[in-house]
């Protein structure tokens, strides 16, 4: 049974009826470390994992903007399910990166989901006839519980030549290859977002044809305005709206507890207070600076890509900014709720403790980087700005 392709009305009242459902199950997929399998083959079948694929390959290829909506839906739900939610999105935008021939293989599985996650250090690619034997671990590979391919990064290393540090586009291809293919490694002690299922997996002369690999900074086989942002800036606006998603939530908790919470040693509801008052005002006002610097910085990246006008360094850089930014004020709105919540906030069955572990983790990604400050700033100052944007 193929994917049906629906309108955006279709997948605004399917994500808030699927989040529900998330939500209700967000204890459960912490503690599992995974989202439950009849929840994320429900998230399939709706078409939840083929929002930016191109309806060429059955996806629904959705203007980025109305992804960035649905996600903060999923996001506020249960902050693994977002972060997935993008990530697998996100990456299915490579499809127009591999051969046709593959990606047709790959994507006419019905619940298909490719995931992904940097090498470690053992990782190498030797060239022989027809593809490459390929040897290694990857690790941080959200999703992988309910993906049905694994795409790995690896160093390209010719017979005789020893491996080189670095993490860089040059001399390195992403491999293809089904799940069953790859040795699964139960990795994946955190607290925080440990429903992303960020398990890592390895293995070891594993030949890969050439046809099921591609060059991770290829062209793209075809034109449309999400396939002409650059992928970093797909996640780190993708990242930033799930921490947000999860702020809203984490000030929803705490607004909750204050409604039937009498704090120690006080006569009256939390809610009553002056400094409950004053502090669920500041976190409403650094929330909605933060996503509306995002909207901004994003719209911009949009009209562009959208009238396919190359993208300025300032409108990167910005956007960049943005989604920086929106990380570490979505942080600050969380610790703002957590200490509302005073004693309460340290039980297991309080959500914020879930919603405090999970922001720290997404704070600490390669995204959420306050080092991404220092290349605006270099860019603002009239200096040539360096990282990733």
């Amino acid at each position: 049974m193929a994917i049906a392709q629906h309108d955006l009305e279709y997948y605004f009242d399917t994500a808030h009826e699927l989040a529900e459902r998330v939500a209700a199950q967000a204890d459960q997929i912490d503690s599992e470390r995974q989202i439950p399998a009849e929840l994320a083959g429900q998230m399939a079948d709706t078409g939840f994992f083929r929002l930016l694929l191109p309806k060429s390959l059955g996806g629904a290829q959705l203007d980025h903007p109305d992804f960035l909506r649905i996600l903060e839906i999923f996001a506020a739900a249960d902050g693994s399910t977002g972060w997935c939610i993008n990530q697998n999105n996100v990456h299915s935008t490579n499809s127009l990166r591999m051969t046709l021939e593959t990606a047709q293989e790959i994507y006419s599985e019905d619940r298909a989901v490719v995931t992904n996650g940097p090498p470690d250090s053992t990782v190498k690619a030797v060239p022989c006839d027809g593809g490459y034997r390929l040897t290694g671990r990857w690790n941080f590979s959200s999703g992988i519980s309910h993906a049905t391919w694994v795409a790995a990064r690896a160093l390209i290393v010719r017979p005789g030549e020893a491996l080189a540090p670095g993490f860089g586009q040059e001399g390195h291809r992403i491999m293809l290859m089904p799940k069953k293919d790859v040795d699964f490694v139960d990795f994946w002690p955190v607290h925080g977002l440990r429903g992303t299922a960020s398990f890592s997996f390895e293995v070891d002369d594993h030949f890969v044809p050439e046809n099921r690999t591609y060059d991770p900074a290829g062209p793209m086989r075809e034109d449309g305005p999400v396939y002409g942002i650059p992928t970093t800036l797909l996640f780190a606006s993708g990242f930033s709206t799930v921490g947000l998603g999860i702020a809203k939530a984490s000030l929803g908790t705490a607004m909750k507890l204050a409604e039937s919470k009498v704090p120690g040693r006080a006569s009256r509801l939390l809610r009553d207070e002056s400094t409950t008052q004053r502090i669920i005002g500041e976190a409403e006002a650094v929330w909605h600076s933060a996503k509306a610097f995002l909207r901004e910085a994003h719209a911009s990246v949009w009209d562009s890509a959208a009238a396919k006008i190359p993208l300025t360094t300032e409108q990167r850089v910005k956007l960049r900014l943005a989604a920086t930014f929106g990380i570490q004020k979505a942080k600050e709105v969380v610790e703002m709720s957590y200490a509302l919540c005073g004693s309460s906030a340290i039980l297991d069955t309080n959500p914020i403790q879930r919603q405090f572990q999970d922001i720290h983790v997404v704070s600490q990604h390669i995204q959420g980087r306050p080092t991404h400050f220092e290349t605006a700033g270099q860019f603002f100052m009239g200096m040539e700005p360096e990282g990733n944007f």
